[in-house]
């Protein structure tokens, strides 16, 4: 292992931070968890791991600089579901300039697979806006960028159709969708960071598998216990909800995340990067008969 660095991590309360907090602390490095609120329960559960905590807010740069003064390298993470792809863009860009005030040496961004691509999803677009200002930035980075994640399954949204025996997704059965587990982009955040200057500068589509979704509707039965079929729906469907899922899925369906999953195996092998099968049994799914008794 390299020498432990202290790495800023935005985002550590919640699944994709968290799992670049516990990667990092698993490797021996140390931790400051950016957050609005040091008193909130998720704070204090972080400060028992042995993680620092530093009070700021993506609408206060000052808060940003001083958050970043003495790291010797932040992953900087938002997500255009609270305020809009927008704001995400507007956040993006304050961090990294806080990053530069603060002199930090390597600059971890999250973005998504294919953001870089015109894809025309709105939200793929604002991470890629922020890209584009990183690149023009001088500061040192590295773009981590995955693909759908394997919890998204466990949000209510999907859980509520596995419960009742259906993985239902607007997709073909038989269309063929990348996905990781965020253990595999923490745990990938974590050797780019280790590994500083060969690093600098590029950008990694990362994903763990590829599948149909009646592929793993076939692995949650085997995971379950309990017979799950696949059943697709058109985008249209999400449209009344969401504008940009509907695009989002209209753009799985067409073109598709491309990821060389056989060459981040080869190169990174630091990485567990577990298959959907492997996620799918490691996973708790007495879950599944918490939504019926409540």
């Amino acid at each position: 292992m390299a020498k432990a660095k202290l790495v800023l991590v935005t985002g550590a309360t919640g699944k994709q931070g968290g799992a670049v907090v516990e990667a990092l602390l698993t490797w021996g490095h140390q931790v400051r968890a950016l957050t609005r609120n040091s008193a909130s329960p998720a704070a204090n559960r972080l400060r028992e791991h042995g993680v620092e905590i530093a009070v700021g807010d993506f609408s206060d740069q000052d808060s940003l600089v001083r958050a970043a003064r003495g790291a010797d390298a932040v992953y900087a993470m938002s997500t255009p579901y609270e305020q809009g792809a927008e704001k995400e863009t507007g956040q993006g860009v304050t961090i990294t300039d806080a990053a530069k005030a603060a002199g930090v040496a390597h600059f971890i961004y999250s973005s998504v697979a294919s953001a870089n691509r015109a894809t025309g999803i709105s939200h793929f677009d604002g991470k890629y806006a922020v890209e584009k200002h990183l690149q023009a930035s001088g500061v040192p980075y590295t773009i981590v960028a995955p693909v759908f994640f394997m919890e998204n399954l466990l949000q209510p949204w999907m859980l509520s159709g596995v419960r009742q025996g259906k993985l239902a997704m607007a997709l073909p059965a038989r269309r063929l969708l990348q996905q990781i587990t965020v253990a595999d982009i923490g745990a990938f955040v974590a050797a780019v960071i280790e590994r500083g200057d060969p690093v600098f500068g590029r950008r990694f589509d990362i994903a763990g598998d590829e599948l149909t979704g009646k592929v793993a509707a076939a692995i949650l039965s085997k995971a379950t216990g309990r017979e799950v079929h696949y059943e697709g729906f058109p985008p249209e469907v999400l449209r009344a909800q969401s504008e940009d899922l509907a695009l989002m899925f209209e753009w799985f369906d067409s073109t598709g995340y491309t990821a060389d999953i056989k060459s981040l195996r080869r190169d990174f092998p630091e990485v567990k990067w577990h298959t959907f099968e492997q996620w799918a049994r490691q996973q708790d799914w007495s879950v599944l008969d918490q939504g019926q008794t409540s």
